[in-house]
């Protein structure tokens, strides 16, 4: 277990989160430095969302700016990380009998590159993302995790990107909501209890949380990634939260890591 490589979740939030140094990417960077450097990235990304599973195969991945609106700065980012096509490989056979199809279109989308930018500045760690089927239940993704989890043990970081809580509908986009909603503080507080406890099934169920889940979670996308993380929890392993906090009300940017106690 001391060589097991943690598996993170981390909210990701707004996509300016790639070029502001904030509280958040401050703490990215600390996660990155401070943890021995893995041999790849897998990343499952909210913004990689389609029936299917797919995984990245190519060399070279190219950097997808998958969002509008934004100051052309943003636009202008790259991150030229190499693609790693032998894990791809890896986690074809690591998930069989699923079909997982090797794609070389994607790349790596914001969910994935406004993080591990602040994780890896240089780019020097491979990395690769898998899809998240949006035709399947929640105890799909969180058994896909399961099956995942040997990586870890050969040096691979999986890494979950969303948000706990995200409700752009309600996000306050100028800057005016100091505290969070009162249903989305209460939903991550009950999902902190649930993880630390590890009732996992009441976090795969989440809908019947109630009221507070289902404004946390209008769409499952964000979430799903989460799964993915606790999927992976082995023997022994702690969980803690390096990062916390809300942004603009309605958008949590929790980090949940396991790793070796």
């Amino acid at each position: 277990m001391a060589n097991t490589t943690p598996a993170i979740f981390f909210g990701h939030g707004n996509p300016m989160n790639t070029l502001q140094r904030s509280a958040w990417t401050a703490a990215w960077a600390s996660i990155g430095a401070s943890m021995p450097r893995p041999r790849a990235v897998l990343c499952i990304s909210a913004h990689w969302y389609l029936p299917g599973t797919r995984v990245t195969a190519m060399p070279a991945p190219r950097t997808i700016h998958d969002f509008g609106g934004f100051p052309r700065e943003l636009y202008e980012v790259q991150y030229p990380a190499p693609g790693d096509p032998e894990l791809a490989h890896r986690v074809q056979k690591i998930l069989s009998p699923l079909s997982i199809e090797l794609d070389e279109s994607w790349g790596l989308d914001h969910g994935t590159w406004s993080v591990v930018r602040h994780l890896y500045p240089d780019a020097g760690v491979p990395v690769i993302q898998l899809s998240i089927d949006e035709t399947k239940p929640a105890s799909f993704h969180f058994d896909l995790g399961r099956k995942l989890a040997p990586l870890r043990d050969e040096g691979v970081l999986i890494a979950g990107s969303g948000n706990l809580v995200h409700n752009i509908r309600m996000y306050s986009w100028e800057g005016k909501m100091p505290e969070p909603y009162d249903w989305a503080a209460r939903f991550d507080k009950k999902a902190r209890e649930l993880m630390l406890a590890g009732e996992y099934e009441a976090l795969i169920d989440y809908e019947k949380i109630g009221q507070d889940a289902a404004l946390s979670i209008p769409t499952p996308d964000h979430y799903l990634p989460l799964l993915y993380v606790l999927g992976s929890i082995g023997q022994g392993d702690r969980m803690t939260f390096p990062v916390e906090g809300f942004d603009g009300g309605s958008m949590s940017m929790l980090a949940v890591r396991v790793a070796p106690a």
